[in-house]
């Protein structure tokens, strides 16, 4: 949290999905305030190749190699989420501007470990990179982990044991002294391609748990069902004290947040935080991700279970640094909420602001039954530029003091229920944080606009900063 403030940061932007026929690129942002290209991308290498889905990035070392000199964060491991291709870049030699160093092809993480879909990328301590899929190469769902050589990027095999593989893949984080790897679940890789389908949450093809691992034997120990109410677990996180055998998962159809914790033997969870859904009437889309959950549901569950249609969508958490607060984005309802965690158990919010969303009150949505009471927010609009899309990707400043946010999901998704988005571009935005008494403000000084770009309009995803931040990197 003392390490030097933010000058620059790496986020992919995909183009799949849009009308331009054009390779995905990792872009880099000026993100200093006494810089005379402040808000802007500076740099942009794009991949050799069409139709990837850029999505989420690690490192080739991190906080968990402390203490090995032979090791430094130099490699940007950036793995496609469709083509199944892993690209390895350069942010050492040049970090503003950042160059390719290698390209591994599908066929070895097919072959190798009968995985695709590469999703979550994290460092070891012995200096190997591990990676977690979330499909076959048929497209089913499939959750296993790849590694790959620290030096040659060669693939390796499997770190799971054989017939450990989960049903669903989506992320993961270990945490050594206690022995352990959670992992998550999203769904078939066939049934995510184009879209969100309510029949296929019916069908199956969503995961509803997350599984416990043992981290020495690489075994399977425990798979923990959520159910409905905690479907589609996406991002995990531990805290950041290594000694801590605690951390929170978001679920986003279920638009909660359940805590996760060791008992003496086993580990559990418990439910900490629902976003309550919405009654309203007017949705661009026909169909909404909580009417699955509210037909699934009462199917086998009291009637009275979840009778709302418009759920928020927690789509990505985060644990500032200090371990006080989490946040998460709604990506259906357009907010980011703050939360105070000093008492694990029972999250505070303390800060909350609207950035997009479908419910925005000049929209053709209407809230007819709001559980929290709250008016429809206006639009967000920043320098002149309507925001299109809802919040979704977060990153914190080393110091918690500066929470930066992006726009897109995944452009099946984005094109799907934020069809704007695709024809103006996505956004990264700025808000200031009272990490003291707690609250969140929009820094309305502050808008990258990726509407403007050169090939055109651009979903910027998730964003990473050189010297590492709160969701990268463990500590051991």
């Amino acid at each position: 949290m003392k390490g030097p403030r933010e000058q620059i940061v790496y986020l992919p932007c995909i183009y799949r999905n849009t009308e331009f026929m054009k390779p995905d690129y990792l872009a880099t942002v000026d993100v200093d305030p006494k810089s005379p290209t402040y808000c802007q991308v500076i740099h942009r290498l794009e991949v050799p190749n069409l139709r990837d889905e850029l999505h989420h990035s690690g490192w080739n070392a991190c906080s968990s190699c402390h203490g090995d000199a032979t090791k430094s964060r130099s490699l940007l491991i950036l793995p496609a989420l469709i083509s199944s291709r892993i690209y390895v870049v350069d942010v050492a030699t040049d970090p503003r501007a950042p160059r390719m160093h290698k390209i591994v092809e599908p066929t070895e993480l097919m072959w190798k470990c009968g995985l695709a879909n590469p999703h979550t990328s994290h460092c070891l301590g012995n200096g190997q990179i591990m990676i977690g899929c979330i499909g076959d190469p048929s497209g089913n769902g499939k959750g296993g982990f790849a590694l790959l050589d620290g030096e040659s990027f060669e693939v390796l095999g499997n770190w799971e044991k054989p017939g450990d593989a989960t049903a669903f893949g989506y992320d993961f984080w270990y945490q050594p002294r206690h022995n352990v790897m959670i992992s998550t679940e999203w769904g078939a890789p066939k049934a995510l391609a184009k879209g969100f389908d309510m029949q296929h949450v019916k069908a199956g093809l969503y995961g509803t748990s997350i599984h416990v691992w043992d981290w020495s034997s690489h075994e399977k120990l425990q798979s923990i069902d959520l159910g409905m109410e905690g479907a589609v677990p996406l991002e995990v996180r531990f805290l950041h004290e290594p000694s801590a055998a605690e951390g929170y998962v978001g679920c986003a159809l279920g638009s909660t947040v359940y805590r996760f914790f060791r008992t003496k033997g086993d580990w559990t969870t418990e439910l900490v935080i629902k976003v309550p859904s919405k009654k309203v009437e007017g949705w661009a889309m026909p169909e909404m991700p909580s009417e699955v959950a509210s037909e699934h549901v009462q199917e086998s569950r009291p009637s009275d279970w979840l009778s709302c249609v418009a759920a928020g969508l927690i789509t990505d958490i985060l644990i500032s640094l200090d371990d006080r607060y989490l946040y998460f984005s709604n990506w259906l309802h357009g907010d980011i909420r703050q939360y105070d965690i000093t008492d694990r158990s029972k999250p505070r919010l303390v800060g909350q602001a609207f950035l997009g969303g479908s419910i925005q009150s000049d929209g053709a949505v209407r809230v007819l039954e709001d559980p929290e009471d709250r008016e429809q927010p206006p639009p967000c609009v920043i320098k002149g530029k309507r925001v299109q899309g809802s919040p979704q990707m977060l990153q914190l400043s080393l110091d918690g003091r500066r929470l930066y946010v992006t726009t897109s999901l995944y452009s099946a998704w984005d094109k799907q229920f934020y069809p704007d988005m695709l024809k103006e571009g996505s956004v990264m935005m700025q808000l200031d944080v009272d990490n003291v008494n707690g609250g969140i403000v929009l820094n309305k000084d502050f808008l990258v606009d990726f509407g403007k770009e050169p090939h055109g309009p651009v979903l910027a995803h998730e964003l990473r900063y050189p010297g590492g931040d709160c969701t990268s990197d463990i500590w051991l």
